[in-house]
């Protein structure tokens, strides 16, 4: 039996990504960067702005977001959903952090992130 470990994203801006799904997610955040890491960076021509593969960390699998050249932005083929209890507020806090809504429906409203992957804020009850 599988268990998952990470989520991955392809992406252009790894770190930007990394930033706001750090922020979008409770509990979640980019993972550090210890002077070996880079160093190793370094050596590549990256630091941890420019690094092709950022990773953040949370309560659930890791978030892996990586560098792809020439992805296709017609339809993702898997995408996340977030369960909030007031998706009206959420809206607008994922809004504010630069996310645009795709499609309302009623219990739950298909957003894009900062480089139009679809994710999905789902109604609860609290």
């Amino acid at each position: 039996m599988g268990r998952l470990r990470e989520i991955v994203f392809d992406c252009e801006k790894p770190s930007a990504l990394a930033r706001f799904w750090a922020e979008v997610l409770d509990g979640y955040r980019t993972r550090p960067y210890d002077d070996t890491e880079i160093a190793r960076l370094a050596a590549l021509g990256f630091t941890p702005e420019t690094d092709p593969t950022v990773m953040v960390d949370g309560p659930g699998p890791s978030l892996c977001f990586q560098h792809v050249q020439q992805r296709r932005y017609d339809h993702n083929r898997i995408h996340v959903d977030i369960a909030v209890s007031d998706r009206r507020r959420e809206i607008d806090r994922h809004r504010a952090l630069g996310a645009s809504v795709w499609r309302e429906a009623e219990r739950y409203t298909v957003m894009r992130d900062l480089e139009g992957n679809q994710y999905c804020l789902v109604e609860v009850e609290a």
